[in-house]
């Protein structure tokens, strides 16, 4: 229903669409955006063309840049021999923010989910194989969710990458800091046991 005429219903509605953002979240928006000061509102609407026409695949490691290469990859002080395979640029950002890791990345956009029909063809494989030949690499660490599909990826690389002579090595997965054991789930519970290490 329109309550507010066309220009802000259809803001609600642009809003709305997208992920995360329910209907009161987006109104909230939508009413933040009207009150903006017109300067400040205009910058909002350029920064989003600008990021849209300008942002594209890093061609070394697929992160999404808007240069070539992205600042990660053109640091020479990073450790260029050691690859973690991530899924998602948000991934990456993940393990930036730990200030724990100095190697380089490979975004894959996805994972293997034959369910979705997303198949390693879909997803930026290739290329990681290519740079493998280029780059030789001394270690691939594979950082793919661990549910289903990335647990499917990171079987299906390690066995792509194995044969190479390249350490292929896992993330552990466990329970959380903080977390009470009674309220964790089995598999990972599992995991846990699994990924333990002598102290």
């Amino acid at each position: 229903m329109n309550f507010y005429g066309n220009y802000i219903t259809d803001l609600i509605e642009k809003l709305a669409s997208l992920p995360g953002i329910g209907r009161k979240s987006a109104q909230r928006l939508a009413f933040y955006i009207i009150n903006m000061p017109s300067e400040k509102a205009q910058a909002l609407s350029q920064s989003i063309i600008n990021a849209k026409e300008n942002v594209k695949y890093c061609s070394v490691c697929c992160n999404l840049t808007d240069s070539d290469v992205c600042p990660i990859c053109a640091n020479p002080k990073r450790d260029h021999k050691t690859i973690m395979v991530v899924e998602d640029p948000r991934d990456m950002a993940a393990y930036e923010r730990t200030k724990d890791y100095n190697g380089v990345y490979h975004v894959l956009h996805g994972a293997i989910s034959p369910m979705n029909g997303i198949g390693p063809s879909d997803i930026k494989i290739k290329e990681l194989l290519k740079r493998i030949e280029t780059d030789e690499p001394e270690e691939i660490i594979i950082a793919t969710n661990p549910n289903v599909e990335g647990e499917a990826t990171a079987m299906y690389l390690s066995r792509l990458i194995k044969p190479l002579s390249i350490k292929v090595s896992r993330i552990a997965n466990g329970v959380p800091v903080g977390g009470d054991l009674e309220y964790v789930d089995e598999v990972t519970l599992s995991k846990a046991l699994e990924g333990r290490r002598e102290m």
